[in-house]
């Protein structure tokens, strides 16, 4: 994992194309970024900039009267969280993601997996996206793969979908499909904490396993087990464009 880590790991001392400098510094997607330069709304070193162009970590980049500053790269990862691992920064749990990633820049997570949960776990050192990702309000889809100790039945993925009474509150109405006798599909807008497991055993039924598959457009795909990537600029600025216009006002997360 080590090397692995070292390829990820890209120096600062680089340039960078203008388009994804702006993206890793949170402004906008490429696509966008590519728009704001030929609009000349962008210059650096107070002169126009141009599309295709590369810029130091000592140039000044300004959109409008806005310096932009990429103070640190931008680590955006994608990690199959195993079950054991547990989401959390506290130093004196031995089986914390922290450490088991073990990652060279400072990260955290986008949104917990619990202890026994397994699956998709976005790691990022980029606080503007954990929160824009994770308010409830802002609506963003996550989808797990869950498997049951009985079967699913129509009348289950009916209240499922409609919404099941926990923690005083009843669950938003969400999309349920069934994949197999034992086995459903969930896509969640919130993240009460361990929301799927009560709702299940507030239906008189107890999780077996549970996956995360997917946070809005970044899939868990054929990574394997403990495996990490970074994402691709292509899913970095479809997430932009997703959560373009999302509340980032701090977060109290609930997972």
């Amino acid at each position: 994992m080590k090397n692995r880590m070292a390829q990820e790991f890209r120096r600062e001392s680089e340039p960078l194309r203008l388009n994804k400098y702006l993206s890793e510094a949170g402004v906008c997607s490429r696509r966008e970024a590519d728009k704001l330069i030929t609009a000349g709304r962008v210059t650096v070193d107070g002169h126009p900039a141009e599309i295709g162009m590369k810029v130091w970590p000592e140039q000044v980049v300004r959109v409008g009267k806005q310096v932009v500053s990429r103070q640190e790269e931008l680590v955006v990862l994608a990690v199959n969280k195993p079950v054991g691992i547990v989401c959390t920064e506290e130093r004196r749990e031995r089986n914390s993601i922290i450490r088991f990633l073990n990652y060279p820049v400072r990260i955290t997570y986008v949104g917990r997996l619990d202890k026994d949960s397994r699956g998709l776990l976005l790691m990022t050192n980029n606080g503007d996206i954990i929160n824009k990702i994770m308010r409830a309000g802002n609506r963003h889809e996550k989808e797990y793969k869950v498997t049951v100790d009985k079967e699913v039945t129509p009348g289950f993925l009916t209240q499922m979908a409609e919404g099941v009474p926990i923690l005083e509150t009843v669950t938003r109405p969400c999309k349920v499909r069934k994949i197999g006798k034992y086995t459903f599909s969930i896509i969640l807008t919130q993240g009460l904490n361990r929301q799927i497991r009560r709702m299940c055993e507030a239906l008189g039924y107890r999780v077996k396993d549970l996956v995360r598959t997917r946070i809005l457009n970044i899939e868990l795909g054929t990574l394997k087990e403990g495996e990490i990537r970074r994402l691709t600029d292509a899913e970095l600025d479809l997430l932009y464009e997703q959560i373009q216009g999302s509340s980032n006002l701090p977060v109290q997360e609930s997972f």
